[in-house]
């Protein structure tokens, strides 16, 4: 039996249709659609009397359009052609979330004159976990962010091991990839950064 293939795409106009395809799979991240960190705060009022289908489908709206407006970055990870995972990244302005949080906002400034990327997300399909999907994910955004010409890239991986704080990654795995704590972030999140 032949090993399994992975590769990995960057998110794009011509990649748009496995990105859908991915997060219409069912999951516990299939109601985002990765837009959290792109809007300054919370959920629009008038979004609050949608649907849940109807919040995804102007997520997916949303999202498409920042991709064609090319301020949306992402990696997407296949297994023999099936999108089984997701690694988000962008210049730091593409996530005004962050900036606004107040736990952020005292943590020492990142760039000093560098470019600032950051990496927020990572979904993997739950029949593929512990393959090693999100690492390969990190790297080839890394590899992405260098062909850019690169910068700080900071991060927010979690210290705890469930649910939806691994969609930020672990700890571990930025560290083994060369990334350095920064500061704690809240009681169950690190702030990390590497330059490249």
């Amino acid at each position: 039996m032949a090993p399994p293939e992975y590769s990995a795409r960057e998110l794009s106009q011509e990649t748009w249709k496995d990105f859908e395809r991915f997060f219409r799979k069912p999951g516990e991240w299939s109601s985002c659609q990765c837009m959290w960190f792109h809007r300054p705060g919370p959920r629009p009022k008038e979004d609050e009397a949608l649907t849940s289908k109807e919040r995804n489908e102007k997520n997916f709206r949303e999202q498409k359009a920042l991709v064609k407006g090319g301020r949306s970055h992402g990696v997407l990870v296949f297994l023999d052609g099936d999108p089984v995972g997701w690694c988000q990244f962008g210049l730091g302005e593409e996530f005004p979330r962050i900036d606004n949080a107040a736990k952020y906002r005292r943590i020492p400034s990142a760039s000093k004159g560098a470019r600032l990327w950051r990496i927020t997300c990572f979904c993997v399909d739950k029949r593929q976990r512990k393959q090693g999907i999100a690492k390969l994910g990190l790297r080839a955004a890394m590899d992405a962010i260098r062909k850019e010409g690169g910068g700080v890239v900071e991060a927010y991986p979690s210290t705890r091991k469930e649910g939806l704080a691994l969609h930020r990654g672990t700890a571990r795995m930025f560290k083994e990839e060369g990334f350095e704590v920064v500061a704690p972030l809240g009681p169950g999140n690190l702030v990390v950064r590497r330059k490249v």
